[in-house]
């Protein structure tokens, strides 16, 4: 599948969160990753993988987010707005290194519980 000139193609990364206010009738259209939407008011879960294609069928906030990076087709004649917030930066320093070094056998100073 490719976008054609009359729709707007959204480059996303990993864990990217998008909002869309009042996008009834706009269609997404997923050419490479994955994406996960949900719907105000609406107890469904929507994922997309590449080929496939999903009209926004109610107003209100939606909410979807790339679970990987992913390139999305966005066919719309109205949206209220559009607010795209970047991904949560990983935290793999801290608490990581913490734990790790908590559990290290030939360090003498490790931590032990005291009961």
């Amino acid at each position: 599948m490719s976008c054609t000139a009359d729709m707007k193609t959204w480059d996303l990364a990993a864990g990217e969160l998008v909002r869309l206010d009042g996008a009834r009738g706009t269609t997404l259209s997923v050419t490479r990753g994955t994406l996960w939407i949900t719907l105000q008011n609406d107890t469904r879960d929507i994922v997309l993988t590449p080929g496939d294609s999903f009209t926004i069928d109610r107003g209100g906030l939606t909410l979807i987010e790339a679970q990987g990076p992913a390139a999305v087709c966005v066919v719309a004649r109205y949206v209220d707005a559009v607010r795209r917030r970047p991904p949560r930066p990983a935290r793999r320093g801290s608490g990581a290194a913490w734990f790790a070094s908590v559990g290290a056998a030939d360090d003498p100073s490790r931590y032990a519980p005291y009961y």
